[in-house]
């Protein structure tokens, strides 16, 4: 049996998106406000509804979809070099960052033209935010295996059940659900659908999920005969399934897998000081190896999007690898900066760091998909189950 390969070609950013990031690095020099340090873990949650529409204002929201709808026309490649310098200055990106690294991608693909007319163009000024509606109570990231259901009734549905973890549902205007439209729940990837919710709609109720941090990032929506118009149908009604797997190749590519929690490594280089000892040195070289080995597959995965290729099993690797090093990471400078600190000041404000990083480390496990679900799809991909 040939199996088939996992493939990083090699790639090369090009000059006129490097050309990009100076101006982007530019923009943010001027724009950024103070942001706090525990802000600075949290880009896609942190919202500034100001800096969203400064940043849709220079064409960088939507950069790669058509003029038509407020895009700019550029590359992947492009919005790759904006999402890697917004991450890595913790600019509080949160309120337009679901539209547009993947609600409006699905919509260009996959949704009407009037859907495109109404929405698209307010997610590139910045002022059309998005939640997902993916996981549910009982399924977690086995998405095939929801139970929210859509019924037909007159000109729209009848829905009913719960989602989880629906970051930004209490001050976004707008959710894309998976639902369940026909069949039942052993059907699986079958009579999967999905829909655009107007988070104000009449039977959705949203309530808080408060995480160990304290902060209010994530929710529990819940729909109770929430009527939905059937022209918030999004595509053909039963093709969620290949709906889902594409989104999620454009939420597990991104340079997010692996720079969450950035901020931690550039302090922890801080409170070393500039002569550590080899040991120490050499274990944060691991660490800058481990994190340009991740960069590097993700620019490679950013190529492919731009070949339009949908390279669904090696994101999914790429996000699995990301999560297992944006989890070791925080622990890791703990005991470092313990051990080997050369500034108590500074040592005391670093533990506090590693301390809040810590704490969210768990969601990069939930955020586009859990671990086992993504070594299963790595391993489908590969022949092997």
């Amino acid at each position: 049996m040939t199996v088939p390969k996992l493939e990083f070609p090699p790639f090369r950013l090009p000059a006129q998106s490097e050309a990009l990031r100076l101006e982007v690095r530019e923009f943010l020099a001027k724009t950024l406000p103070t942001i706090k340090t525990e802000d600075r873990f949290a880009t896609w949650t942190t919202r500034s509804v100001e800096f969203s529409r400064a940043l849709g204002a220079r064409g960088w929201i939507g950069i790669t979809w058509p003029k038509k709808y407020g895009g700019s026309e550029r590359s992947f490649l492009d919005r790759f070099v904006v999402t890697e310098e917004l991450l890595g200055n913790g600019a509080p990106a949160g309120a337009h960052w679901v539209a547009d690294r993947q609600s409006g991608q699905l919509l260009l693909k996959f949704g009407s033209e009037a859907q495109r007319e109404q929405i698209l163009p307010r997610i590139t000024r910045g002022e059309c935010y998005f939640s997902i509606g993916m996981s549910e109570p009982d399924s977690g990231s086995d998405l095939a295996s929801v139970r929210t259901r859509a019924e037909p009734v007159g000109d729209g549905f009848r829905v009913n059940g719960t989602k989880i973890w629906t970051s930004g549902a209490h001050r976004n205007h707008y959710c894309i659900a998976l639902v369940r439209t026909s069949g039942k729940h052993g059907d699986r990837q079958k009579g999967l659908s999905q829909i655009l919710v107007d988070l104000k709609t009449p039977g959705v109720t949203i309530r808080p999920v408060i995480n160990l941090a304290g902060r209010h990032e994530w929710n529990e929506v819940t729909f109770t005969d929430a009527f939905i118009p059937r022209d918030c149908l999004i595509g053909n009604e039963g093709e969620g399934w290949k709906q889902v797997t594409s989104e999620l190749a454009f939420e597990r590519a991104g340079p997010e897998r692996f720079l969450q929690n950035f901020h931690v490594l550039g302090e922890l280089i801080r409170v070393l000081g500039r002569h550590p000892s080899k040991r120490v040195a050499a274990i944060v070289g691991r660490l800058v190896a481990r994190l340009w080995t991740l960069r590097q597959m993700a620019v490679a995965l950013a190529g492919m999007l731009q070949d339009g290729k949908s390279p669904v099993i090696e994101a999914a690797l790429v996000k699995d690898l990301g999560t297992i090093y944006q989890q070791d990471l925080p622990e890791i400078a703990r005991v470092l900066a313990e051990s080997d600190a050369t500034d108590e000041d500074l040592l005391a404000d670093f533990l506090d760091i590693a301390q809040y990083s810590t704490m969210i480390a768990p969601s990069y496990t939930i955020q586009g998909g859990t671990t086992q679900v993504l070594r299963g799809m790595v391993a489908r991909g590969l022949g092997l189950r």
